[in-house]
């Protein structure tokens, strides 16, 4: 459970006859080593302070919280003294998250495997459900999506050189990890030191309205874009 804790993305494979069954238990298990699945952290600020006594803000209507629960809630932490800000609609159980400090909050995948052994219509009913991938390993059916979606859930883009007068280099592709990933973000990958030398990039691809066009290290990149690097005189 340590190293699910460090993932980038969870992938959970289930027996696609009864994924219900296995599926609540994985996860039961999971939300006790702190690991919340496909959820973003409470939009909660939490300042605890010396002194003061409590500095209680709802931007918005709380269904569940009040400024005395918030308070009884912190007191079981032994915390008297806090400014908090609730930005969000949030749960007691959310807040809990949010005083604790320690959750981690990953991307899971719904790996449903077996699809061969299931009728049209229970397979209709299935591909309804949020963050899945319906395969059948035995058959190597819909791996494909299965790929693209790790692609898409891990936020990961390819990126391919292109050394000057060559042909870009498709089979050792630059992967970067950032949600909106930039020049700058490319050379850092590739070597610390070539951002110092970079005077401008020519860039291919879909990030791009011209073919090639020359941007400068903000620029943001797009999944299998091709990147020239034009370093200064």
């Amino acid at each position: 459970m340590g190293t699910a804790r460090t993932c980038n993305l969870i992938l959970m494979v289930l027996d696609a006859m009864k994924p219900a069954t296995h599926k609540k238990l994985i996860e039961h298990e999971l939300e006790g080593f702190g690991i919340r699945l496909n959820k973003k952290p409470p939009n909660v600020v939490l300042r605890k302070k010396d002194k003061g006594g409590l500095n209680y803000t709802a931007t918005c209507e709380q269904s569940e919280l009040d400024q005395e629960t918030v308070a009884s809630l912190l007191k079981e932490y032994k915390i008297h003294n806090a400014d908090v800000t609730l930005r969000e609609d949030i749960t007691a159980d959310e807040f809990i998250d949010v005083i604790e400090g320690n959750r981690v909050y990953i991307p899971c995948l719904y790996v449903l495997n077996k699809i061969d052994q299931l009728t049209i219509e229970e397979l209709t009913i299935i591909d309804q459900l949020p963050h899945n991938v319906l395969i059948s390993a035995h058959h190597g059916w819909n791996l494909d999506e299965l790929l693209e979606k790790i692609w898409d859930y891990c936020n990961m883009i390819r990126i391919y050189t292109k050394p000057k007068g060559k042909l870009p280099d498709y089979d050792a592709p630059v992967i970067l990890h950032s949600a909106n990933p930039s020049v700058e973000d490319f050379c850092m990958r590739l070597h610390k030191a070539i951002l110092k030398q970079l005077k401008y990039a020519n860039v291919w691809g879909q990030s791009v309205k011209h073919q090639p066009q020359k941007v400068g290290k903000e620029h943001i990149l797009m999944d299998e874009d091709i990147v020239q690097l034009v370093k200064k005189n």
